[in-house]
């Protein structure tokens, strides 16, 4: 049907997404001990990747830590079986020299720890400047349900590394 010269339409309503069960998310802006938290969160991970890049990774896939004038690991001199973090400094250096691949295959959790660092560095550092709330997002993530997993990735790394272990040596 054609409308009738004159008349106009109601203008559109704009949907009322709270009624529809949707949440609309605010941007919230950080505090400044929040600020403070996540600058001092972002420098430490800083470190950690700077260490991670002066040192040499070993081609063995583990002993890097031993650059740092640490003690050899124990597990490898008693039982010559690797330890559950063995190669974790040895993966966090070859990550930091921008080598993902050969960081995975030293030690597929350390790998990810490494990301995981470098995203400290990027979240912590644009909430310190910015005050943008980047971590609520990232905070349903911490729970029982991320400590369960993150053991599980540990033991698989362990197993990992044994095999691998026992292959070279």
């Amino acid at each position: 049907m054609a409308e009738e010269p004159g008349s106009s339409s109601p203008p559109p309503v704009a949907p009322d997404w709270a009624s529809a069960g949707w949440s609309v998310a605010i941007p919230q802006r950080a505090s400044g001990s929040v600020r403070l938290g996540s600058g001092f969160a972002a420098l430490a991970a800083v470190a950690v990747l700077m260490i991670a890049w002066i040192l040499t990774p070993s081609e063995d896939g583990l002993g890097t830590h031993q650059q740092m004038g640490l003690p050899p690991c124990n597990w490898i001199v008693a039982a010559n079986m690797p330890c559950p973090t063995c190669g974790m400094t040895t993966a966090f250096s070859f990550a930091a020299h921008g080598n993902l691949l050969e960081s995975f295959r030293t030690q597929p959790l350390g790998a990810l720890l490494a990301i995981a660092t470098a995203m400290v560095v990027l979240v912590g550092g644009w909430t310190a400047v910015s005050g943008s709330m980047i971590a609520p997002f990232f905070s349903g993530l911490f729970g029982k349900r991320l400590l369960w997993v993150f053991v599980a990735l540990l033991l698989v790394a362990w197993a990992y590394k044994i095999g691998d272990h026992r292959e070279y040596f």
